[in-house]
């Protein structure tokens, strides 16, 4: 019978296996979501940028530009409400946006992304790395990327979450790196409840770090060193009011974000950069909308308006929103033309983003499209160029390289060119 040991260092699946099985049956606690990042900050590292924080809404299924940030006056490409006005001259939205039309002068448009990527995965990987999807490594997600260039803030708290997805992973980073995922925003820390009393629960992480101070010595594996930070930063937050952090049963505000994941993740976004934690992905599908996308548009339309809204008036009226740049994706845009199921579908040759607060100056669109939606126009804006935008915003050397554990070269926004006119 192979022993544990054994088990361990055959290969990654295993060693995953081995980490998985160590922390659920010596700690007594269910690991089964990735705990949070608690690696030490880099030395002689410090945020040089305006934004200190980054909130990075992303829609996921691909957001119709056409019914929400780029209408048109045309008949045959929109549906049957006209565009609304909003505080900026010049500058309209989709009707079901009613809301953010009065926060316009906060908000950077870009109507002229486009891309190469009309599949949803590969279109995803890109607009939250910068990088194509490949088979061969996994690249991290800007939370990790970030933390890895500027460092570690001196919190409990991770450093980077994600708010809509059940699992998450730093790429080819130290696994430490990875940010903490909150499948449901109303949830809390999943699995942060000890399944055993403190005193059998200490013996455990004893033995716990025995185990893992054994391995890495004799395996020299050095992934294996953050499973151990793992489990002592765990014991930290398990037993620290910083999950309080997480909790928003109490927020007055709820209702006006919206009893949807979006509304609820935006303002868990919210709470958790107003504690410390430097970047939050709020994670929202159902954008996909190749059927009855009258209807669909009606219902996510709105989900977003309110959302999106109520976030920029909390982030301004507590004082945090020149500190924090909040950025809206999606993998890409739909069709112009509407389909024989009255749907769009996948349209990656031009869809729109949003930035705000963080040193932008709001009030402005960039870029176009031509009048019927269906190629851009003026100003091609690349994912690596929207992520560089970020990462500009965030204060990041864009020509900084890390390597990943087999010596290749990457940089935050993969040279993608910031749009710099963005920023006041």
């Amino acid at each position: 019978m192979m022993n544990i040991a054994e088990l361990a260092g055959r290969d990654s699946h295993s060693r995953r296996l081995f980490m998985q099985q160590a922390a659920q049956f010596s700690l007594g606690v269910s690991l089964t979501a990735a705990l949070p990042s608690m690696a030490r900050a880099q030395a002689g590292t410090a945020d040089t940028g305006k934004a200190k924080n980054l909130i990075y809404i992303y829609l996921s299924g691909g957001m119709t530009h056409l019914d929400t940030f780029d209408p048109k006056d045309s008949k045959g490409v929109m549906l049957g409400d006209d565009p609304i006005s909003t505080n900026v001259d010049g500058m309209r939205f989709g009707s079901q946006l009613v809301n953010l039309a009065k926060h316009a002068d906060k908000m950077a448009v870009i109507n002229s992304m486009s891309s190469q990527n009309g599949a949803h995965e590969q279109g995803q990987y890109e607009m939250r790395t910068a990088y194509e999807k490949l088979a061969t490594i996994v690249h991290p997600t800007m939370g990790p990327f970030l933390e890895e260039m500027i460092g570690k803030r001196d919190s409990i708290l991770p450093d980077s979450v994600v708010v809509g997805q059940s699992t998450s992973n730093a790429g080819y980073l130290n696994p430490s790196r990875s940010p903490l995922p909150i499948a449901d925003p109303n949830g809390g820390v999943p699995n942060s409840s000890l399944l055993t009393d403190d005193t059998r629960f200490e013996r455990r992480m004893e033995i716990a770090n025995k185990l893992g101070k054994q391995f890495v010595s004799k395996y020299d594996y050095s992934g294996a060193k953050s499973y151990v930070e793992y489990y002592n930063q765990a014991t930290t937050l398990l037993k620290s009011t910083e999950l309080d952090a997480f909790d928003i049963s109490g927020e007055s505000n709820r209702e006006a974000y919206g009893d949807t994941r979006l509304g609820q993740g935006c303002l868990l976004a919210r709470r958790l950069i107003e504690n410390g934690v430097r970047t939050v992905e709020v994670i929202s599908g159902g954008w996909d909308m190749h059927v009855g996308i009258d209807t669909a548009i009606a219902e996510k339309g709105q989900e977003l308006d309110m959302a999106l809204s109520t976030l920029l008036e909390d982030l301004e009226s507590r004082g945090l929103l020149d500190s924090t740049l909040v950025a809206v994706g999606t993998e890409f845009g739909r069709t112009p033309n509407i389909n024989m199921n009255g749907g769009r579908d996948h349209f990656p040759v031009a869809y729109s983003t949003v930035l705000a607060g963080g040193g932008i100056k709001g009030g402005q669109v960039y870029g176009a499209t031509n009048k019927e939606g269906t190629k851009v126009a003026s100003d091609p804006v690349r994912p690596r160029d929207f992520i560089a935008t970020i990462g500009h915003g965030m204060g990041i050397d864009l020509e900084a390289e890390i390597f990943s554990p087999n010596g290749r070269p990457f940089k935050f926004g993969r040279g993608g060119t910031p749009v710099t006119k963005l920023f006041g």
